[in-house]
């Protein structure tokens, strides 16, 4: 059997919804602002971070090969603050950001993925002050709380003629007191057999692990990195510059109520349902940790990602494989279009006993948020929350893409993809803020108490009314009108911005849109107490749903 993780929401926050905690806030997320590069689909605002004292966000661009300024200073009127973007195209593709102490680090791919990659640190006017040389595809990059070290996730990807390049995954530490470089690779660490080693370098752990995204402990000694496509975490020890263990996150039942999805792309309706013998990979992109109690927890975003290259692809449709007959009796049936035949899942688990047919099938992604603690323990996750509560606000667009308005399109592929998320102290409760990819929007939730977080609000800025231009191939070929019109597609960054930091002194969240290459600035408050006869809205099925939900004027939601 795999190692089986359950979720802890059990539909409660939707299907029978009961009183939140007492000290608990209506929280309300309204978009303020937004900055647009005019560029569709081309990865033109990617990542950001933000310095409070010029006020300033730097915005990374890897289709473009730059890095923009935006000047925040008037947060409704988000400008660049340069002439000309920073052209870093003679190092590579910028990939991440992080900001520290008047110092911003951008990591980038080299010009040739495969070779070392960089990190370069600029000054808040855009100066190069430095630069370093560090692993193979560079993506996340955080600095440490005390300021003196830049953690950096060097994925190693994969090159297209896989497997004959394939360079080892890393994470370097950067001392920035002489800019020293130790990179930490995976050959001396036990691996567990839940960690998916798969591919033809399935027995180099450093080939096959590719880090992706990087949260360090308040402390400043730890840093925890996703990697993504193994669905496991590594734990790094900063001071010895070595990775100390990586965990494996197991799997996710979809036969447990509060596990349900929507895996058909093609039944025309909203069905969010349970299967037997189907369990997804929580494979988290995004990472942001907290203390409570003097424990550490870390809060993923459960995207999914695949592996899928000419000379090797893992994705299968689930209509594609021959399926046991005794866990599978229905085969026939399950694997019709309408059901479980369009599910992406991978052809490298689920054959437990060797007979060539599979007896179990695993899809990628959790479609949720986790909290885990250090040592892999599932705490909690969202299960079903997200599909259930997109599918209550935006019942006509449900599981769309990033770049047409098409309903149910994403149900067979990773859902609403939960990319990013960000943790926010305020109004004495911790909040964390969950980006999702496809559909689109924040998901906000109280996670107070680790133990039992609860939906607070889903806010999404983009104009469904508005429709795209089709090119000849049938692919989106928005104008220049309809994509200022459009909002937010395809977010990628999240950054929250603390009342004290804030140029408006009010606490905000910036989030960062590769499809439409906006940035766009969110104002986070409070909204009032509902009255004690709204209250009883609270007791009944999605009643609080309907409290929270309002129209924006260019019918976004929330």
């Amino acid at each position: 059997m795999p190692n089986i993780v359950q979720s802890t929401l059990q539909s409660a926050v939707l299907l029978s919804m009961v009183a939140t905690p007492a000290a608990a806030v209506n929280l309300n997320l309204t978009p303020i602002g937004s900055f647009s590069t005019g560029i569709f689909a081309e990865n033109t605002a990617e990542q950001t971070a933000y310095d409070p004292i010029t006020q300033r966000l730097f915005v990374t661009s890897s289709g473009q090969k730059q890095i923009d300024i935006l000047d925040i200073s008037n947060p409704t009127n988000p400008s660049s603050f340069l002439e000309q973007p920073i052209d870093v195209s003679g190092f590579g593709s910028p990939n991440s950001v992080s900001y520290s102490n008047g110092i911003f680090a951008v990591s980038v791919t080299n010009q040739m993925p495969q070779n070392p990659g960089s990190v370069l640190f600029f000054d808040t006017e855009g100066n190069l002050k430095n630069s370093v040389s560090v692993g193979s595809v560079p993506d996340s990059l955080a600095f440490t709380p005390d300021g003196t070290k830049v953690i950096v996730a060097n994925e190693g990807e994969l090159s297209d003629d896989y497997p004959d390049t394939d360079p080892e995954g890393s994470v370097s530490i950067i001392d920035l007191r002489d800019f020293s470089v130790t990179t930490a690779n995976f050959d001396s660490v036990s691996i567990p057999d839940n960690v998916r080693l798969f591919g033809p370098n399935a027995n180099n752990p450093s080939q096959n692990l590719e880090p992706e995204f990087v949260t360090v402990s308040q402390d400043s000694q730890k840093a925890y990195v996703t990697l993504q496509e193994n669905n496991a975490i590594a734990v790094v020890d900063i001071a010895s510059g070595q990775v100390e263990k990586v965990i494996g996150l197991g799997f996710k039942d979809y036969s447990l109520p509060g596990n349900a999805l929507d895996a058909s792309d093609k039944d025309g309706k909203i069905n969010i349902t349970n299967y037997n013998n189907l369990f997804g990979l929580f494979q988290p992109d995004g990472i942001a940790s907290y203390i409570v109690n003097g424990q550490t927890y870390l809060v993923t975003a459960n995207e999914g990602d695949s592996r899928a290259f000419e000379q090797f692809s893992e994705e299968v449709r689930v209509s594609d494989l021959i399926l046991d007959p005794q866990a599978f009796p229905n085969a026939a049936e399950l694997q019709k279009d309408e059901n479980l035949g369009r599910l992406k899942v991978t052809n490298t688990l689920g054959d437990t006993d060797g007979d060539g047919d599979f007896d179990e099938l695993y899809t990628f992604g959790g479609r949720s948020f986790s909290i885990w603690d250090t040592d892999g323990n599932l705490i909690f996750d969202s299960g079903d929350a997200f599909e259930r509560i997109t599918a209550e606000f935006l019942p006509e667009f449900f599981n769309s893409n990033d770049e047409i308005n098409k309903f149910d399109n994403r149900s067979d592929d990773k859902g609403p993809e939960p990319q990013a998320v960000t943790i926010a102290q305020l109004f004495g409760r911790t909040i964390a803020f969950i980006g999702l990819e496809r559909i689109g929007g924040i998901i906000s939730y109280d996670i107070t108490d680790p133990f039992n977080p609860f939906f607070l609000d889903y806010v999404n800025n983009r104009d469904f009314s508005v429709d795209f231009n089709l090119n000849e191939k049938g692919y989106p070929d928005p104008t220049a009108e309809q994509l200022a019109a459009v909002g937010d597609l395809g977010q990628e960054g999240l950054v929250f911005i603390s009342a004290k930091n804030s140029p408006n002194g009010k606490p905000l969240v910036v989030t960062a849109n590769e499809t439409s290459g906006t940035v766009s600035v969110f104002e986070v408050e409070t909204v009032p107490e509902p009255s004690s006869v709204l209250g009883l809205l609270l007791f009944s099925s999605f009643g609080w749903l309907e409290l929270t939900k309002r129209q924006t004027p260019n019918n976004s939601c929330r």
